[in-house]
């Protein structure tokens, strides 16, 4: 086999992370000698090896043939990013984490700060939709929050979240801005965030009392649990399953707890959106435009659906099957980054 080159074929490097080989002669050696078809090449014919492509080689007929290639190949990336986004940003297993490894477990590119943002919106719709009781009472009383007068439930409820959100937002600014958030984007981090994280939440389920409901949310309560939502900024820890964390350190059940971990995660989403989004708007074309609302879609769906899923089994089930699947997740990623 032999690699495309760009003088050959220029439109090549941009599929994806796949490789663009030549069949030169029966039983070269090379990164393509595991795909399911190698002994049925043709001499001098071009391939699309990809890990989409099923573990095959797709022939290549000419350059057009590689743009079409290229284009349906996106479009599974697209939606499933915005699938995986979808399920794990409410389940307590990190979605950004999922993210990050994405790239570098598949061979894909980079899904680009675009389609973060743009999945990111699509949870943010499915939260508001599930959570709209709540959302809207927040809405009634964020006026009187912001004015300091906390005379209703409405007013409270607005207030708490604000406090929540203070925390993650300034950190969260610091780390952006002075480039730190970028060096804990690795696989041995997002190990060890999932399975020291993971057992906490284990631990904080097990032992915490479950006596306080949403209710009666405190403001001391809010400050506590966005200082615990901080901790989401390490990629691995699932800012969903770290508030749940510390919702049932304070004493909340298990229902309650999801719920205000929920909740806290609309303004998150929204400081966090608007932030990356500065970018994203100064470099947006139609296609870019087209792409973001295909995945914000399925990131909707998925999300909505991994929501009421996850509410419904609060009912009657713990924890305890996301920390497995972060347990083993975790170890799984710390074997790949020490061996």
């Amino acid at each position: 086999m032999k690699w495309f080159g760009p003088a050959s074929l220029r439109e090549g490097e941009a599929v994806e992370k796949s490789v663009l080989v030549t069949y030169l002669k029966k039983n070269s050696r090379s990164i393509v000698d595991s795909v399911k078809n190698v002994t049925n090449l043709v001499p001098n014919r071009t391939y699309l090896h990809s890990f989409l492509s099923g573990n095959t080689l797709i022939p290549i007929e000419n350059k057009e043939h590689v743009k079409a290639v290229r284009q349906v190949m996106s479009l599974f990336q697209l939606i499933l990013v915005a699938i995986i986004q979808g399920i794990t940003e409410f389940l307590p297993i990190s979605s950004s984490g999922h993210l990050i490894l994405l790239p570098g477990l598949t061979g894909l590119n980079d899904q680009g700060l675009a389609i973060d943002v743009a999945v990111h919106v699509g949870t943010l719709g499915a939260v508001v939709l599930y959570f709209w009781t709540d959302v809207k009472q927040a809405l009634i009383g964020l006026p009187a929050a912001l004015a300091g007068r906390i005379e209703t439930p409405q007013a409270k409820l607005a207030m708490c979240l604000i406090l929540a959100t203070i925390p993650t937002v300034l950190v969260g600014a610091i780390l952006f801005f002075n480039g730190l958030g970028q060096s804990l984007r690795s696989v041995a981090v997002i190990g060890w965030a999932m399975l020291g994280f993971g057992l906490l939440l284990y631990w904080m389920d097990q032992k915490g009392p479950q006596t306080k409901q949403a209710s009666g949310w405190s403001f001391r309560d809010a400050v506590i649990m966005g200082l615990w939502q901080v901790i989401a900024l390490i990629p691995g820890t699932s800012r969903s399953g770290i508030t749940i964390t510390g919702a049932r350190q304070l004493g909340y059940r298990r229902e309650d707890a999801a719920r205000l971990a929920m909740l806290m995660s609309i303004p998150t989403i929204l400081a966090s959106g608007a932030l990356l989004s500065v970018d994203v708007v100064r470099n947006a074309d139609a296609q870019l435009a087209r792409d973001g609302a295909i995945a914000a879609a399925f990131a909707f769906i998925a999300a909505l659906l991994a929501l009421s899923l996850m509410m419904r089994l609060l009912r009657s089930v713990s924890f305890t099957p996301y920390v497995i699947y972060r347990v083993v997740l975790g170890i799984i990623l710390l074997g790949i980054a020490y061996w």
